[in-house]
Formats: structure tokens, sequence, C-alpha cells
């Protein structure tokens, strides 16, 4: 075992290892906390981000479903998009923004952490096209295009409401401006209809920055089915797995489901209305008091990495955490960006070789990036 380990923490200190979805900025946006230094919170800091070997991690510009109605999507992107800002401003010696991956390369040569941009929902683009290609001059470099309500743009996943039956006209236009100036297209949260739509007009590569595998949680249409995964790679593009409990096992899936049962019911009888913080207190305490967090294991997250690899190839998949993002659901071994070692390890025990497990790590995605500046700069693809 010792060395498995050791082999596993060499790769992850050579190798060029990216994760496409760290909430960071959304958690400094509830509360600020220097991740440049050691922080008792979160799953993301620098010191823990070494250790784990990380090398790029796309920072998640998140804004709420509910934001759309206010009208406040693209301030509170704004805000977001600063806080990125502050963290390359603030430690320069430590993180670099990212706008191409040869940025990304070379930072890596540098031994700086890259901290490319994605968007995690499209409604601050607020039906307007020239701000697609303001977001991409502000450094984004995907866009989530919906997120957990069906928006101006497509149809959600966990929205019932589905005005679109799949992606929105504009919607359309968002695509083809995507593809023009080279921002990766990314289906995570996407109903399968508007995932299909993308994929029937995109003319480069999509990702899914973190979703897993739909076989392992029957039903939920959040995670990939297997149809969507073989589209995916037809199209040359990667599917991000995300490591939180409720995308890896059906039992973590349906305690979430009753928790929130749960914690509506006590909203209804308390009179008040939730929030994020207390949604987290009540978790936690429901966890306490009522039955306890089925965490995933390692072993349920290498089965997802498997799947995907059974159905198209090695070279269709890689990382996509949702740390920061997916609270104290992570399996052991996986609670902060310091634990990338010990799913290298895993892929060790799985058999997999050296060459394989540097895709898995970040040279897809470096791939289908590139293939999306080429097409951005070419009009055509490889």
């Amino acid at each position: 075992m010792p060395i498995v380990e050791n082999r596993a923490q060499q790769l992850a200190q050579e190798t060029l290892l990216i994760d496409t979805h760290i909430d960071v900025p959304y958690r400094l946006h509830i509360e600020w906390d220097d991740v440049s230094q050691a922080t008792d919170g979160g799953n993301f800091d620098y010191p823990r981000a070494i250790a784990g070997g990380l090398n790029a991690g796309f920072m998640s510009i998140y804004t709420d479903p509910t934001l759309e109605a206010k009208g406040l999507s693209r301030e509170v992107a704004e805000e977001l998009l600063d806080i990125v800002d502050r963290l390359v401003a603030d430690s320069p010696e430590k993180f670099a923004l990212a706008l191409s991956p040869a940025d990304v390369e070379d930072q890596f040569r540098k031994g700086l952490i890259s901290l490319p941009i994605g968007m995690e929902n499209g409604s601050p683009i607020e039906g307007n096209l020239d701000n697609v290609q303001y977001f991409f001059e502000r450094g984004v470099r995907y866009i989530t295009l919906a997120h957990g309500l069906s928006n101006h743009i497509a149809d959600s996943s966990y929205d019932d409401n589905r005005p679109w039956g799949g992606l929105s006209d504009f919607g359309v236009e968002v695509v083809h401006e995507m593809n023009r100036l080279g921002i990766m297209i990314d289906v995570s949260h996407l109903s399968d209809d508007a995932s299909l739509d993308i994929l029937n007009l995109t003319a480069a590569p999509i990702i899914a920055s973190h979703s897993s595998v739909r076989h392992f949680t029957p039903g939920w249409e959040r995670n990939l089915s297997d149809e969507l995964i073989r589209k995916i790679a037809d199209n040359d593009g990667v599917v991000m797995v995300s490591f939180g409990s409720v995308f890896l096992t059906q039992e973590a899936r349906v305690y979430e489901d009753r928790r929130d049962v749960a914690y509506d019911k006590y909203l209804t009888e308390q009179n008040i209305d939730g929030s994020d913080a207390l949604e987290d207190a009540f978790n936690l305490d429901y966890s306490a008091s009522v039955e306890a967090y089925p965490y995933a294991t390692m072993q349920d997250l290498l089965n997802h990495f498997d799947h995907i690899v059974e159905l198209v190839g090695v070279d269709h998949v890689g990382i996509g955490s949702d740390f920061d993002g997916v609270g104290d659901s992570l399996p052991f071994g996986l609670k902060g960006v310091d634990g990338y070692p010990n799913l290298i390890g895993g892929f060790i025990g799985r058999g997999y070789s050296d060459g394989e497990i540097e895709k898995m790590l970040g040279g897809n995605l470096i791939r289908v990036w590139r293939e999306v500046e080429r097409y951005a700069a070419t009009g055509a693809r490889n």
C-alpha cells in the first residue's frame, strides 16, 4: 500500500491536475476568508491545494436561480468575479487568472495555481447577447446555461416547469455565440432535452462540468444518462465527475429527498422563509438527531469513472468535484482539495495506467478547451 500511496502523491505533484468546479467565490461571498492561507472551513485553500497537487481550479460564478426574477443575477455575478480578481491581486505569487489552456500550462510550469472561471447559471446574460462577450472579456471560459430553475436560456433538470422543451430561441443564439467566442458550453444542471438541443447545435465540443452517472441514481435527471454520455463522447466532449455523495449513490439521493421534505415541512410549520444558512443548520441537526448521513465511499466514486470509461473510453472523463458547493456530503478521503492523491491511488488500484490517469486529471479537459479555442479562431474543427 505505501508504494501505491507514494506513486499517487508523485502523480499528483507531477501531473497537470484540473478541477472544473470549485465554489470558492460563492463561499467567500457569504463570508470572506483568506484562502491564500490555511482555513478552518470549506474545502479549498492554498496549502491544501498544494498538498493535493491541484494546478487549475475553475472558480464557479454561481448565481442563485431565484435572482433572475429579481433582476439581480448580473449584479451578483459581477461581485463574484471581483472576488476572483481579488484572490489573484492579493496573492500573485500563489494564484493566477487563466484565460486559456496555454495560460494553465505556463502557470503550471511556474508553480502557480491557475484560477480559470466558469459561470454556473446563464441568468446573468439577461437576454442580451452582448453580455456573452462581456463575460468572456471578464475571464469566463465556460457557462452552465441554467441551474436549479429553468431560465430565459434553457430548461433545468431540477424544474418541473419547462417552458422551452429544451433551449429557448435565445438559448440557440447563446450556443452559437459561445462557439464563436471560444467559451465551453456546460450541460450540467440542464434537462435532457436542453442537453440534446445543444449537442445538435454546437460546432465545438461541450463539457458537463460537474455531473456523475445516472446509472447509479436511477431517475435523477441531474446526473447524465448513458445515452447523453455517449453523445457527449461522440461530440468529443468530456464528463467531469462530481464528488458529492448525492451524485454517487441512490442511498444518499433518497436520503436527501427525505431531508428536503422535512425541511419544507419545518419552514411551513414555523411560517418562515428559507435561506442557505438556515438549510445548512437544519441539515446538520437532521443528520445528528433524525438519521445519519449515508456518505458515499471512494469506491462508489471510482465506479462512476469506471462506468464512463467502459461506455465511451478514457478520453471523455475528468474531475469536477463541486468542492465548496456540496457541504459535508463528500466521501471520506475527499473532504477537500488535499484529497486528490487518494483518488489517484484509487485509479491506480483499479488498474489505470499513468497515461490514462493523466488524461482524467487534466489532459481531456485541455484537449476540449483547445478545440473550443480552435473553432473560435478558425471556424473549423480538427
